[in-house]
């Protein structure tokens, strides 16, 4: 027999780098879940992504108590900082640029995103991933 869902909780969390500590330790210890189980197989699970990257991630817990959880990839905000070496995105987006990426570094971000992203092929990901640069006040470049 299938377990119960009781429900989902989303957490944005800093790879290899789960505690117990807020704002992990409160959203699980309210439903009742296992933390240093969390932290542990989450810690494991993101030990070959770069540290401190942040990672989306979508736990199942049921009625017994138990959970499943889904590591999604970091935003496409992170990669796109990181390809253009700034520490955050224009405060006036759509007015100036802050920075620019080439096509080249875009391809590599949707290669990256891929599998997170509502996308058939690599240039509709691209797209994405440019919409997203645009909207930070990067400038896209060939």
């Amino acid at each position: 027999m299938a377990k119960k869902i009781d429900g989902y909780l989303k957490l944005q969390v800093p790879a290899g780098s789960a505690t117990p500590s807020p704002p992990i330790g409160p959203a699980l210890g309210q439903r009742g879940l296992n933390i240093m189980e969390f932290c542990k197989a989450f810690n494991a699970k993101t030990q070959d992504v770069e540290k401190g990257a942040p990672c989306p991630t979508i736990i199942t817990y049921y009625s017994d108590k138990s959970f499943t959880f889904e590591v999604k990839t970091a935003p496409a905000s992170f990669f796109i900082k990181k390809a253009a070496k700034i520490k955050s995105g224009s405060a006036t987006a759509g007015r100036g640029t802050v920075a620019s990426v080439t096509k080249a570094q875009v391809r590599e971000i949707a290669e990256a995103k891929m599998k997170d992203l509502n996308a058939n092929d690599i240039e509709a990901a691209m797209l994405m991933i440019e919409g997203s640069a645009r909207s930070m006040g990067v400038e896209v470049t060939e």
